[in-house]
C-alpha cells in the first residue's frame, strides 16, 4: 500500500521527535534504532524507508532539538534589560526541573560528549545546529552592544551553564546537586544580572 507524501513526512517527523527525546534522555550511543522506532509507534524495518542511516537521523534530531529551543529564546528576548534576559536564562537553565527532565532539556548537555566521538552527518548536523543556536541565543540575550563581545560573553555564559547542568545531573545526591545549581545560579547572577 502506498501512502501519500504527507503521511510519509508526518511519519518522518514522528521518528525525528522520538529520536530527539531519546537522544536527550539516553545519549546517542546508548539509543538504538529499535528504541527510537518503538517510541514512534513503528517497527524497526520501516526506518530505512525514511533515513539512510542513524547518522542522518542524528543530524535531523539535533536540528529539531535546537529549533524547539526557539520558543524559550523568544521569551528571553522579550525581557526589557540584559540583566533580566540573563536572569531568565540562568534561572530556567539551572533549575531542578531542567535537570530532571532530560527528554525535553538541553541537547548540548545530553549529546555533547557523544558528538566528540562521532563523525559525518551526525557531527556536522550538530555543529551547524549548535552554531545557529549560539547565534540565536546571542541575539536574544543582547548582553553587549558590540556583536563580537556579545558572542564571546554568550559563549562563556552558555559554557558555564552547560558544565553546571552536566555536573548536577551526574551527582546522585539530590541535595548536593541542588546546592551546585544554586551556587552556580548565585555566581552567574552576580556576574550577568547587575
Amino acid at each position: 500500500m502506498r501512502y501519500p507524501p504527507a503521511h510519509k513526512l508526518a511519519t518522518r517527523r514522528r521518528i525525528v521527535a522520538a529520536a530527539s527525546a531519546a537522544f536527550r534522555e539516553r545519549g546517542v550511543e546508548q539509543t538504538g534504532l529499535d528504541e527510537i522506532m518503538h517510541r514512534a509507534g513503528l517497527t524497526h524495518g520501516g526506518f530505512y524507508a525514511h533515513f539512510r542511516d542513524k547518522s542522518e537521523l542524528v543530524a535531523e534530531a539535533c536540528a529539531e532539538a535546537f529549533d524547539t529551543a526557539v520558543i524559550n529564546l523568544d521569551r528571553i528576548a522579550a525581557k526589557p534589560t540584559a540583566a533580566a534576559r540573563a536572569r531568565l536564562l540562568i534561572d530556567s537553565y539551572l533549575s531542578g526541573h531542567h535537570r530532571d527532565n532530560r527528554g525535553s532539556g538541553c541537547l548540548i548537555v545530553a549529546v555533547g560528549a557523544d558528538m566528540a566521538r562521532l563523525a559525518g552527518a551526525a557531527k556536522d548536523g550538530f555543529a551547524r545546529g549548535f552554531a545557529r543556536h549560539l547565534e540565536r541565543l546571542a541575539a536574544a540575550l543582547r548582553l553587549e552592544p558590540d556583536p563580537a563581545a556579545n558572542h564571546d560573553r554568550v559563549t562563556y555564559l552558555m559554557s558555564t551553564l552547560v558544565g553546571a547542568l552536566l555536573f548536577a545531573r551526574a551527582i546522585d545526591d539530590r541535595e548536593r546537586s541542588d546546592a551546585l545549581l544554586a551556587a552556580t545560579r548565585r555566581t552567574l547572577r552576580r556576574e550577568f544580572c547587575r
